[in-house]
């Protein structure tokens, strides 16, 4: 059964980059965007990340939350943050990825031929009330966050 905006948005409980557990609905009250990616320090993931960090005023000013999700580790999250300087939070989703699964972001993906099980390059905002509202299954690394800002009226 797909997402649709209007659907709440799956709660969870995920350790960020400290391994400090953080969860989406302590943020109730707030807009949130969860951005799901494939890998810490890789060319697209670095992009959309600092696209990101490039806005974060943006979206600090508007009290909107960033979230980062991947499979990887706390170590790796604390390296990506640190060389980036990303502002933001990343939490990790191990294998079977729950939270991803939940948000329809992991799943079979092709590369040069060849099948694999792997995060999606999904984003999701969503509203105050906890409410999915916007999905982005489409995404440009480069200019999420511009996306992002410009389709909540924002930029």
């Amino acid at each position: 059964m797909a997402l649709k905006i209007g659907d709440p948005a799956p709660d969870f409980s995920l350790p960020n980059e400290a391994g400090e557990t953080v969860s989406l609905s302590q943020f109730k009250g707030q807009r949130v965007v969860i951005y799901f990616y494939p890998k810490d320090d890789t060319p697209g993931c670095t992009k959309e990340a600092c696209n990101f960090r490039d806005q974060w005023d943006d979206f600090a000013q508007h009290g909107i939350t960033v979230l980062g999700i991947s499979k990887d580790g706390a170590t790796s999250h604390a390296k990506f943050i640190a060389k980036y300087s990303l502002p933001f939070t990343l939490l990790s989703d191990g294998e079977p990825c729950p939270v991803a699964t939940a948000y329809e972001s992991y799943g079979l993906k092709k590369f040069m031929g060849k099948e694999y099980m792997g995060m999606m390059r999904h984003t999701f905002v969503v509203d105050a009330d906890g409410k999915l509202e916007k999905i982005y299954t489409k995404v440009k690394a480069e200019t999420m966050a511009d996306t992002i800002l410009s389709d909540l009226g924002l930029a």
